[in-house]
């Protein structure tokens, strides 16, 4: 009997805006930019990558792209998606 490895897709359990919350929260407390960049992306694509393009104005591609490993997207961007995700950045003391 052999085992069959599937590859991990974090967007499959971003279905709840609780859940999407506590990931950001984490990815931040981390203080990673890439990682946040990336779990911004992850949350997008699993909202649906051409219903944020349509919320935002941008285009999917550009999104897609602004949101790959290695990425710089400019802030206006990144908080354009963050506002149509339904969340909030915070900071506190």
């Amino acid at each position: 009997m052999s085992i069959k490895l599937t590859n991990f897709d974090v967007a499959q359990y971003l279905d709840d805006k609780e859940v999407i919350a506590e990931y950001l929260s984490q990815i931040l407390e981390d203080g990673d930019t890439n990682e946040l960049l990336t779990a911004i992306g992850d949350i997008a694509k699993a909202k649906g990558m051409s219903q944020i393009a349509k919320d935002t104005g941008l285009g999917r591609e550009s999104l897609y792209k602004a949101f790959n490993d290695g990425a710089k997207p400019r802030f206006e961007t990144v908080m354009k998606v963050v506002n149509s995700l339904g969340v909030k950045l915070q900071a506190s003391a």
